[in-house]
């Protein structure tokens, strides 16, 4: 039996060995986003109920929906829907069997992050 010395090394790829590639940051990317989603929709939320409770409590939610933290959390709310749409978009092109070559997947993963940056300013320009 051959002697190995599991010790010496890594038992999974470690970030000194393993380079994060295009793809898979965009795939982390996609599950980011969708979770981080679910704040802007909390807070927006918040602000429509804050409005059927009454003024006062309206008053208050209003100021930090519409205070920079606020402006904040909504502008990157609605890079994610970008985003996520984008890379949704992609993933359905890649279940019809397309673009699964790497420089396509990679192509495919900057049109999102572009892509997403773009619309989003477009989205700001126009509201």
């Amino acid at each position: 039996m051959a002697d190995v010395n599991r010790g010496d090394r890594p038992l999974s790829p470690h970030l000194q060995v393993y380079r994060p590639q295009l793809t898979s940051i965009t795939s982390i990317l996609t599950r980011l986003t969708g979770n981080a989603l679910i704040v802007g929709f909390g807070l927006i939320i918040w602000w429509l109920l804050a409005a059927a409770t009454g003024p006062e409590y309206f008053a208050l939610a209003d100021r930090v929906v519409t205070s920079w933290f606020g402006d904040l959390v909504l502008t990157l709310s609605l890079w994610a829907i970008w985003y996520h749409y984008l890379a949704g978009l992609r993933h359905l092109y890649y279940d019809a069997g397309k673009g699964l070559d790497i420089p396509t997947a990679e192509l495919l993963g900057w049109a999102c992050v572009i892509g997403s940056v773009v619309l989003t300013v477009i989205t700001l320009i126009i509201i």
